[in-house]
């Protein structure tokens, strides 16, 4: 079984199938673009709709993309069949407006950069619509990709790509650490799989904030609704949470680690007691710290 015996069994046709492996070479963005796919997939479905002048001379010609993510060496993994409803020319002005797109330079994305626009004054955006295509098999079906890795977009009806594995569960999403190896980005906290916010949300404890900026950091805690995803969140939503020192510094050079994680029934008072002894331990009180009292 192949790619191309799959999509004759939905009576298309691979000539009007282009495949794409997508792996960014932003490491950012590389590293979440699996969570965009599987939890945002309008941001995820933003960074494919505007291509190289190759690529989109190519799906200009085409009805379908069947879109993958780089799984390992010579294996990608199924994301969706997007049929190509229509496309549109964008210049860099109206690309940078789409809020999808401002949303992926939270991940390095570079996008449609000046120095092409200098080249093009303007790309395509192709309206892409999710189909049906074995859409259970998201995340699951794993097909390979022949030498040269390289070449990351191909036409259907010209490669045999095999069906390697139907996995039994989405491997879009990674399973989640144990809490002491928990250490996300800012950007990352908006677009957590659904099963991580569910745990997290159920554990209180002490957390650090560390600006990578100028290595100051920031003790606090969480004991309220939704514990620690809810702090968290509210620092996503806000990039301050409510924090006068943390209000001055860009967000985007955050990172969010568990000090301490402790009982779900422990008294907030308690929780607020642990937060003082680790602001001390760490010394985070400013002016050396981040941390007001």
């Amino acid at each position: 079984m192949n790619l191309n015996s799959l999509l004759e069994s939905k009576k298309i046709n691979p000539l009007d199938v282009i495949v794409l492996r997508h792996r960014p070479f932003e490491s950012k963005l590389k590293r979440v673009l699996p969570w965009l796919a599987a939890e945002r997939p309008e941001v995820f479905n933003a960074y494919q709709q505007t291509q190289s002048e190759k690529l989109e001379k190519a799906m200009l010609g085409v009805k379908y993309i069947a879109s993958f993510i780089g799984h390992a060496p010579g294996k990608a993994l199924f994301v969706g069949l997007y049929w190509i409803r229509e496309s549109r020319r964008l210049t860099r002005d109206e690309y940078w407006k789409i809020p999808e797109c401002i949303e992926l330079k939270n991940f390095d994305y570079e996008g449609y950069t000046e120095k092409e626009a200098l080249v093009r004054p303007y790309n395509y955006w192709f309206d892409l619509v999710i189909t049906d295509f074995y859409s259970e098999w998201k995340g699951k079906l794993v097909i390979g990709w022949p030498p040269p890795e390289r070449s990351w977009w191909r036409r259907a009806h010209r490669n045999i790509l095999p069906v390697i594995s139907v996995l039994e569960d989405n491997a879009l999403v990674q399973v989640m650490p144990p809490w002491e190896e928990i250490n996300l980005s800012w950007s990352d906290i908006s677009i957590l799989p659904s099963y991580w916010k569910a745990i997290l949300s159920q554990w209180r404890g002490v957390y650090l904030i560390f600006d990578s900026h100028d290595g100051k950091s920031y003790v606090g805690s969480a004991y309220g609704a939704s514990n620690i995803l809810g702090r968290w969140v509210n620092y996503s939503n806000t990039g301050h949470g409510g924090n006068s020192l943390l209000r001055e510094r860009d967000p985007r050079n955050f990172q969010f680690t568990i000090l301490q994680r402790v009982s779900p029934d422990m008294p907030p008072d308690e929780v607020i007691k642990l937060e003082g002894t680790w602001k001390e331990r760490l010394h985070t009180r400013q002016p050396f710290g981040l941390n007001e009292n």
